[in-house]
């Protein structure tokens, strides 16, 4: 049986949790399955500063962003164990964190693009009225993939 490609973009939010709880039941007992967990942040400004009391406190609250940065990877290594625990192989759990560069949608269809992924596991909020002007995440990926089955938790 060939490798099942899984990627569950993950941004700790509780119905994160859902599509997680969704992966382990739906895929946590095959054993050719793999997941990859995919996050993408905002990575925090670099800015060449002089010394003086506004650029000081300016790096400090640069160097407070880069700590919650490193707090989201570490969050995200633990989601990793809870994929183990719930039946994957801990060698078939992947991660990818990385810097944002586009919007999350665009990142996640590049994602599955160059991972070839067979599955995306998305959750879906509840429409709000600004969604209505934008668009969400999950209805960008879902208009533009094809080959790929998309879940959408709600």
């Amino acid at each position: 049986m060939a490798t099942q490609k899984i990627l569950l973009p993950y941004n700790f939010t509780p119905l994160d949790g859902r599509a997680l709880k969704f992966v382990g039941e739906a895929f946590g007992h095959n054993r050719e399955a793999e997941v990859t967990l995919f996050h993408v942040y905002t990575p925090p400004p670099r800015v060449e500063t002089m010394d003086s009391l506004v650029t000081g406190k300016l790096r400090g609250s640069l160097a407070q962003i880069s700590q919650q940065v490193a707090e989201l990877e570490s969050r995200l290594e633990e989601v990793r164990g809870m994929l183990a625990e719930r039946g994957f192989a801990p060698e078939r759990v992947k991660v990818v964190f990385a810097p944002r560069r586009k919007d999350v949608a665009d990142e996640i269809i590049e994602q599955v693009a160059r991972g070839h992924f067979d599955v995306v596991v998305l959750n879906r909020r509840a429409g709000r009225v600004t969604r209505f002007f934008s668009g969400s995440v999950s209805q960008k990926v879902l208009a533009t993939l094809s080959d790929t089955t998309v879940c959408v938790v709600c």
